[in-house]
């Protein structure tokens, strides 16, 4: 076995996914699936349980994802000991965030990271805003971008940096930009585009079922990007966070229905793991990132 096969089996391990773990590393699920069949031959025992809906790791599989990882960090650590001046901070750091979090709140973050550790390499992954915290459990991201509730996130360090409301986008000169009335009769009858999961739904679940609205319901999506995609083409009107309307692509062309204080504010920003653990390199990345953090609470 090599490095490849190794981080191969370790981003399997970690998403339980082959179509996503092939695209990810740039194989066909085909030849990530006779790589794995190899590791098992070569370790004597399945690593894997693979049926037609799902893929577990075995006992032995979940120590041979350990073991994977201690030689990847090793690696890792030694390979940037050759690159690195004496204290130098250097190594990958993998970051999940949306792609309104990249126009708007990773900047500031960033410039700063760039300016004081140049030699950290940045690996950032885009995606649905509610899949944040998954990124970061499943060991994809140590860092990202989220929504963060009200009473926070066990086991996790969260730092906002943006309050936001939650309100409703429409596309100007379409067939709802004037949509009027109390968000009570906005959504009782104006299609709805709405996020499939996360804070933004939750909350809008909790309103309509404590004040017994029957909503119009449109579309359901995963993303704000998707959602004003939607709403671009005229099909309703999309809940968001207020901030995708100021930053990046929408800044232009849509309109803002207030949700007034029905839906309320929430806090943007940035979490990870509150434990730092991995490779000695990861820990330098991790404290310096603390570091930078602390001047954005």
């Amino acid at each position: 076995m090599d490095f490849f096969e190794l981080n191969a089996f370790l981003n399997l391990s970690q998403s339980l996914h082959f179509a996503h773990t092939a695209e990810k590393i740039n194989l066909s699920p085909s030849a990530l699936s006779r790589l794995i069949s190899r590791l098992e031959d070569e370790a004597g025992i399945p690593l894997l349980e693979r049926n037609n809906r799902e893929v577990r790791l075995t006992a032995q599989g979940e120590e041979f994802a350990a073991f994977a990882k201690k030689c990847l960090d090793e690696q890792e650590d030694i390979f940037n000991s050759f690159k690195s001046s004496a204290g130098e901070v250097s190594g990958t750091l993998r970051v999940y965030a949306s792609v309104t979090a990249c126009y708007s709140i990773m900047p500031p973050f960033l410039k700063e990271l760039s300016e004081k550790y140049p030699k950290i390499h940045l690996e950032i992954e885009t995606g649905d805003p509610a899949g944040a915290i998954n990124a970061i459990k499943e060991g994809r991201a140590e860092l990202a971008v989220a929504a963060i509730p009200e009473n926070g996130l066990s086991g996790f360090d969260a730092i906002p940096v943006h309050r936001t409301p939650l309100v409703f986008a429409a596309s100007i000169a379409g067939p709802y930009e004037k949509s009027a009335g109390s968000p009570q009769d906005i959504v009782s009858s104006v299609p709805l585009i709405l996020p499939k999961t996360g804070l933004a739904r939750e909350r809008f679940d909790a309103w309509i079922e404590s004040r017994n609205v029957k909503p119009v319901i449109a579309a359901e999506t995963e993303g704000n990007e998707a959602i004003m995609a939607l709403v671009q083409l005229g099909i309703g009107i999309g809940l968001i966070p207020h901030i995708v309307l100021t930053n990046g692509p929408y800044d232009k062309g849509f309109t803002c229905l207030s949700a007034g204080n029905a839906l309320g504010y929430y806090e943007v920003g940035f979490i990870q793991k509150k434990e730092i653990s991995g490779s000695e390199s990861l820990k330098k990345i991790r404290n310096a990132v603390n570091e930078i953090l602390a001047g954005l609470r």
